[in-house]
């Protein structure tokens, strides 16, 4: 798209830009990976802006495609479904701040940011969306976004949802993950800390062992391209946050049932899809 897309921004400091444009003088713009249309999405909080990725495809009533949180959390993982909604829907797939082809600034990445970006970046991009797809725990942010703005007429699916970060399910004290937390933020040793979980053969391990049961999807080309993910200047803030729980959308079971029932009050149709072998 050569011309600027229309600017749908309900503040000023929220502008939607055209592919065309670069996050900054330096930055190649990055490729269309659902074979849709690139777009930034400029979002400013706390007097800081940064800029955010989203895809679009498809000519229709809009779905709005969170990916789950991870340290190679990326919209290409829902390339497939993407493109099966864009024969029938305008899909509108966002790489979270921190994660993907968006912007990686060394912020303090938490719960209360998310829950900003995702209502903003709706409000200005993706008003009154007829669905959300979102998995992991973009679960959990689509559910508090249910229960505070959203009304019957969308529909939510959750995919494999979860509110536990890898530590935190792994039964590691708040403590101790806390302190992981603050070591990845330090300029010496966070690199180090960061360049250990991001290794591909430990990336290889983990998505045999978490993610894929057939291996034999985890090509050398697959895993050069989720490494390369994990080497963008910045690549350690906010991953470094999930795997410490920082980014839970949740504190406990309890708050997740609640918020759940919430949205199930206000009649929004919510399906739930979990593998079975998860």
């Amino acid at each position: 798209m050569d011309a600027p897309i229309k600017d749908v921004s309900v503040k000023p400091q929220h502008r939607p830009v055209a592919a065309s444009l670069t996050m900054n003088s330096s930055a190649a713009a990055p490729p269309a990976r659902l074979g849709g249309q690139v777009n930034y999405y400029s979002w400013r909080t706390s007097e800081k802006t940064a800029t955010v990725v989203y895809e679009t495809l498809g000519t229709g009533p809009t779905v709005l495609l969170l990916p789950a949180f991870s340290t190679v959390s990326t919209r290409v993982e829902l390339t497939r479904i993407a493109q099966v909604l864009s024969t029938q829907f305008q899909v509108v797939a966002m790489d979270w701040l921190g994660f993907g082809d968006s912007e990686r600034p060394a912020w303090v990445y938490d719960r209360a940011l998310y829950q900003a970006l995702l209502k903003d970046f709706m409000q200005d991009c993706c008003p009154h969306p007829a669905g959300i797809l979102a998995a992991g725990h973009g679960a959990g942010y689509a559910l508090h976004q249910a229960q505070e703005a959203l009304t019957s007429d969308t529909r939510l699916l959750l995919v494999a949802p979860t509110w536990k970060g890898p530590l935190q399910a792994m039964g590691a004290p708040d403590w101790f993950a806390a302190s992981i937390r603050s070591l990845i933020r330090l300029p010496a040793i966070g690199p180090i800390l960061y360049g250990l979980n991001t290794r591909p053969a430990f990336l290889k391990w983990m998505y045999q062992r978490h993610v894929f049961v057939d291996d034999t999807r985890l090509t050398p080309a697959f895993m050069a391209q989720r490494h390369r993910l994990t080497q963008q200047k910045g690549a350690r803030f906010a991953p470094g946050a999930f795997v410490t729980a920082g980014l839970d959308p949740m504190t406990n079971r309890e708050e997740w049932l609640r918020v759940s029932t919430a949205a199930t009050d206000k009649r929004i149709q919510t399906h739930v899809i979990v593998a079975d072998q998860a």
